[in-house]
């Protein structure tokens, strides 16, 4: 059975860290830090591109041979504030330092040098409904198709309320064969309000040879190598996530699933 879902391995300094190799993948890493106000973190992503998200808190960062002064604003990310993220290419060093309690994820993808280091949001981030009925959830898009920032990234979040459906109707982009459908792998971070609560996704194949469905708590992280994907937020429980997805094409096109293709008209 495939390692699809990530508990953190702690809830302080780095709680995350899902990479290709670890994965068994080829484009997507995920890392995760928790840090407390006046600690530091650094690091160096290689051959990679990375969009640094500040989920919750502030903190300062430097990157790229630049000091990006204070990131950040929201103190929740039930807020629903737009996100203040900075954009890396391949070959850069970076090192935030906390001003609050705050929360980073570091999003990356193989790079190919083709863009500059750059601040994303909260400026030209709108918070976006999407859907209807119990369909309905609302889209932070930070680096999607529309927004050239990057060689191979595509990321935004979710907010998914209570009794809900996200990521639905189920659909899947698990192969390269653009315009049709396009090859890209995903991460989901997941949070919940209230924390003690849960949520559930699914993730299958149209043949279920790959089918299986995980109750997700507030800091999980859902990997998504092929199949539909759904998500559901009970009553009573608001669901955000934070998706990235990469592959080798940086188009987002899919195929639903054959049981929900009415629901895509």
């Amino acid at each position: 059975m495939l390692n699809l879902l990530h508990r953190p391995f702690g809830r302080h300094g780095k709680v995350h860290e899902i990479t290709p190799a670890s994965a068994g993948w080829r484009y997507v890493g995920f890392s995760l830090y928790r840090l407390r106000a006046g600690e530091a973190v650094a690091g160096a992503i290689g051959d990679r591109e990375a969009i640094l998200v500040m989920v919750e808190g502030k903190a300062a960062f430097e990157g790229a041979g630049r000091n990006w002064g204070l990131l950040g604003e929201r103190m929740s990310v039930f807020e629903k504030a737009p996100p203040h993220c900075l954009y890396l290419p391949d070959g850069s060093d970076w090192k935030a330092v906390a001003e609050t309690d705050c929360v980073i994820a570091v999003c990356s993808a193989p790079g190919r040098g083709g863009h500059h280091a750059r601040r994303i949001g909260p400026d030209g981030i709108t918070l976006t409904q999407r859907g209807e009925g119990t369909n309905t959830r609302y889209i932070n898009n930070i680096a999607m198709e529309n927004e050239d920032y990057c060689d191979s990234l595509l990321v935004t979040e979710v907010f998914t309320p209570a009794g809900h459906w996200s990521s639905y109707p189920s659909h899947r982009h698990d192969e390269d064969d653009f315009p049709r459908i396009t090859y890209l792998e995903e991460t989901y971070y997941h949070r919940i309000n209230p924390a003690d609560g849960f949520g559930i996704q699914r993730v299958y194949t149209d043949d279920l040879q790959l089918n299986e469905t995980m109750a997700v708590h507030d800091g999980d992280v859902v990997c998504v190598p092929r199949g539909h994907h759904p998500c559901g937020a009970p009553h009573g429980f608001e669901m955000y996530y934070l998706n990235v997805m990469a592959g080798p094409l940086r188009k987002w096109r899919f195929v639903a699933a054959p049981p929900a293709e009415h629901l895509m008209r």
